[in-house]
């Protein structure tokens, strides 16, 4: 397999300078190519991705049907066609052996939203007094709903990205792009508060000086932290509801859009890049569709 080892090193190369992509979504796309390379170790299947036929692959894809789900199976289908696809652009091979294969369809999965009473009381379950980490988590939840950010951009956020004066923090998202998104005075006082009583007193670490959220060791954050301190605290409210750092973000654009804000304005702060991308949050029920139609249309 030592040729699917040198082709998959370039299509990595290929994502991360010409298509921009994180690291996150480089990972994700070897993965769907990984999973293909164990099912022909596993079955003593010795052919090189230029030479790999439709059969082969419609074979691999039956087996992993039982396995995934239709989200799932497209996923993975969208990702070995884009791998395929680079091999085309480069010359390797004429055709697209997944051309004739179907995706299954899966529909738009709209993900829970919260109401802002229960933003409020996941807020006010976190532990202010006996936990040193409280005000932290405190800040790190306003800045996630306020500001409508991605967890990844959430622990990467720099001290040097806060332009509090001028309203705004500076977002590095993906693909490295950069965006300003307004944060207001509430939310900038939760900062400033940890900023002043929390952060100061760590022993921050070489390489996390700018850094803004920390752990209480003076490193930087995972994601995967945040995943656990959001689903811990929805645990102690007996939130049933099952709900990661994405539920706030979806939150955000759901309530802006509820109190009369505009998709593209919603698009620049979520940083997407396709309006039809920024829709898909817009958890809408027909209450609110009601509402929109009897205040705007003209013979309502």
């Amino acid at each position: 397999m030592k040729n699917w080892v040198k082709f998959i090193n370039d299509y990595k190369s290929y994502l991360k300078i010409e298509r921009g992509l994180s690291e996150n979504s480089i990972v994700n796309y070897a993965f769907d190519i990984q999973r293909l390379t164990d099912y022909l170790i596993d079955n003593e299947i010795d052919v090189s991705p230029i030479a790999i036929t439709e059969e082969t692959l419609q074979q691999f894809i039956y087996h992993v049907a039982t396995q995934l789900s239709p989200r799932s199976r497209a996923r993975l289908i969208s990702g070995l066609k884009s791998f395929f696809n680079f091999l085309i652009f480069e010359d390797y091979r004429k055709d697209m052996p997944l051309e004739l294969i179907e995706v299954p369809k899966t529909g738009r999965k709209l993900p829970d939203t919260l109401s802002t009473a229960e933003i409020d009381r996941l807020i006010k379950a976190i532990n202010k007094d006996n936990d040193s980490q409280g005000q932290r988590n405190h800040a790190m939840l306003e800045t996630l709903y306020s500001c409508g950010l991605r967890v990844s951009e959430l622990v990467t956020l720099k001290l040097s990205d806060l332009f509090f004066e001028e309203g705004f923090i500076k977002i590095t998202g993906k693909g490295n792009k950069q965006r300003f998104v307004p944060i207001g005075s509430f939310t900038q006082k939760f900062i400033n508060d940890y900023i002043n009583d929390t952060r100061i007193k760590l022993d921050i670490k070489k390489g996390h000086k700018d850094t803004l959220f920390l752990n209480r060791w003076g490193r930087g954050l995972t994601r995967a932290m945040v995943f656990t301190i959001i689903r811990q605290l929805a645990a102690v409210i007996g939130l049933e509801k099952k709900i990661s750092p994405h539920t706030f973000r979806h939150s955000f654009a759901t309530h802006l859009l509820e109190n009369g804000a505009d998709l593209r304005s919603i698009q620049l702060m979520l940083g997407h890049e396709s309006i039809t991308t920024t829709e898909i949050y817009m958890h809408l029920d027909r209450k609110f569709l009601n509402q929109i139609l009897n205040t705007y249309h003209p013979r309502r």
